[in-house]
C-alpha cells in the first residue's frame, strides 16, 4: 500500500474551490473551477502536486447575480476569459484525478476546501448536468479547512488562518478559483503535517 492510501483511509484528497455567479448550484452559474492534487514526499511530508484550472461558459440558461460577479470580479462573457464548457473542464480534471487515484492505490477521491460544501454543491450539479459517469469524488464526504485550522491554529477565516501558519496571503489575488485552491492546499498540507511532526500520525508505524 502507499503512505497516502494508508493515511485517509483510502481517500486521494484533492483541494478544489469555484467561483459562481450565485448561491444556487442548480440554477446559479459556474464560472471558475481550480483543482489541486496532493502527494506525499521521500520524507513522508505532505505537498502540492498538480494543479487543473478553468474558467468556464455559463451553463444554457444558467442564472447570474449581479452581486456575485461584482464580488468576485468576473465578467462571465468576456472573450478574453478563455472559457470553456463545464464537460470539457470537468472532463479534464476527473481524468487527471482519476489517474492520480489510482497511481496512489486509493478507492475515492475527497474533496478538500474551505467550507466545502459550496463548492462540493456546484462540482455536483456540474456532474449532474453533463452526466458525467466517472465522478471520482465521495459524494458527500469532504475534508474542510476552516474547521481545521479553527482546531490547529485558531482562525478559520482562510487569509487569517495563512497568516497564523506563516504562508503568504495576498488579499488582491483572493476570491481566484485558482489562487484560493493553491492557498487552501498549502494550509491543508501545514496542518497535517504539523500534526505528523507533534508524532499524531503515523500511529502503530
Amino acid at each position: 500500500m502507499t503512505m497516502m492510501s494508508r493515511r485517509f483511509r483510502g481517500f486521494f484528497p484533492v483541494v478544489v474551490d469555484v467561483e459562481t455567479a450565485g448561491f444556487n448550484a442548480a440554477t446559479d452559474a459556474l464560472l471558475e473551477i481550480a483543482a489541486v492534487s496532493l502527494q506525499f514526499d521521500d520524507q513522508g511530508y505532505l505537498r502540492p502536486a498538480n494543479r487543473w484550472h478553468y474558467h468556464i461558459a455559463p451553463f444554457e440558461g444558467a442564472n447570474i447575480e449581479q452581486s456575485s460577479i461584482e464580488f468576485n470580479g468576473i465578467d462571465p462573457f468576456n472573450p478574453l476569459r478563455g472559457a470553456v464548457s463545464e464537460r470539457d473542464a470537468l472532463k479534464e480534471i476527473f481524468t487527471g484525478v482519476r489517474a492520480e487515484q489510482k497511481e496512489a492505490e486509493c478507492q475515492r477521491s475527497v474533496l478538500v476546501g474551505h467550507n466545502p460544501g459550496f463548492d462540493m454543491g456546484f462540482l455536483l450539479a456540474a456532474s449532474d448536468r453533463i452526466k458525467a459517469k466517472r465522478n471520482p469524488f465521495h459524494p458527500f464526504t469532504t475534508f474542510d479547512t476552516a474547521t481545521l485550522a479553527g482546531l490547529a491554529l485558531g482562525q478559520t477565516v482562510l487569509a487569517k488562518a495563512c497568516e497564523v501558519a506563516n504562508i503568504g496571503f495576498d488579499n488582491e489575488q483572493a476570491h481566484s478559483a485558482l489562487y484560493d485552491t493553491e492557498k487552501t492546499a498549502e494550509l491543508f498540507c501545514f496542518i497535517v503535517n504539523r500534526w505528523k511532526k507533534l508524532g499524531g500520525w503515523p500511529l502503530g508505524d
